[in-house]
């Protein structure tokens, strides 16, 4: 492993504590926690499918945080949460398909790019995540059930969903 991804993921870890002033859509933990998950997959050679789970839930939490930032600077227009999905899915995905990480005719699966499937079940997977720990606080007055819930349900849905590929699709995990 080259120390460049390793001191960008430690930079972006220092640099999130500067911005913290209060809670925000998704936890900085779990974002930092979904951030190390993506490199490792990558530095472990993992298939493809699991690292864009993971991916995939880190677009969706970066497009919650912007939103949340967007709302705490009173920043208010039509469609903020299209902008914003479609510039993360964007600056995500369009770098890897030039780079020839994404679109190669033989990293398919189900006739769908491998990271670009993981990246849409991964997505998915953290908005069941936020939806649930909504739906959870809003049953208990507004309270979590269980310390850092914020933090443990998208980690746990990431975790599941790459499970269930690696063992019912049969993506190679090492």
């Amino acid at each position: 492993m080259t120390k460049k991804p390793f001191s960008i993921l430690i930079t972006v870890f220092l640099l999130s504590f500067l911005t913290l002033n209060q809670a925000q859509a998704v936890c900085p933990v779990c974002t930092i926690a979904v951030g190390a998950g993506v490199g490792l997959c990558r530095w472990l050679g993992i298939d493809d499918v699991l690292s864009g789970i993971w991916v995939g839930g880190l677009i969706i939490s970066m497009i919650g945080w912007l939103l949340n930032w967007l709302e705490s600077k009173q920043i208010r227009f039509k469609l903020r949460w299209l902008a914003a999905s479609l510039f993360f899915y964007s600056i995500i995905i369009l770098p890897l398909f030039w780079k020839g990480i994404v679109g190669h005719p033989l990293n398919t699966f189900w006739g769908i790019d491998k990271l670009v499937l993981g990246i849409i079940f991964g997505s998915f997977a953290f908005l069941l995540s936020i939806w649930l720990n909504s739906f959870l606080k809003s049953k208990n007055q507004g309270k979590v059930f269980f310390p850092f819930q914020k933090v443990v349900l998208p980690l746990l849905f990431l975790v599941i969903t790459t499970i269930i590929f690696h063992y019912i699709v049969g993506c190679k995990l090492f």
